[in-house]
């Protein structure tokens, strides 16, 4: 089984131009694909895996780009962090933030069944 920082690394396509990393492979657990609709009618796929050692990541796209978001400290729900961006759960519903310019991305998104 490829580790998750692997296909990590080659759905963001930095596999391409970084170079091998001397990390202990993470053993991938359970992953789930979450579908959002926001309120300005924006959809969000949501990629969440679990790995077998606790960790939780969140893979999803912003600003152009796929960024894998670790789990971070949150007083309530869930909440992701890469770079300036931060996506947090609570429930069936996400804000995706920009933290440096303390502005709503994507706001009121709701699980979508579709």
């Amino acid at each position: 089984m490829k580790s998750l920082l692997f296909a990590a690394l080659a759905l963001s396509g930095a596999a391409a131009i970084a170079k091998p990393l001397s990390l202990p492979e993470i053993p991938a657990g359970q992953r789930q694909v979450v579908n959002y609709v926001c309120a300005d009618g924006a959809k969000l796929k949501v990629k969440y895996y679990n790995a077998k050692n606790g960790q939780s990541f969140a893979v999803l796209p912003i600003a152009g780009k796929t960024l894998l978001l670790s789990n971070v400290v949150s007083g309530s729900g869930a909440k992701y962090a890469a770079e300036q961006y931060s996506w947090w759960t609570k429930g069936p519903e996400g804000t995706l933030r920009d933290e440096i310019a303390d502005k709503v991305l994507l706001g009121d998104c709701k699980e979508s069944r579709r």
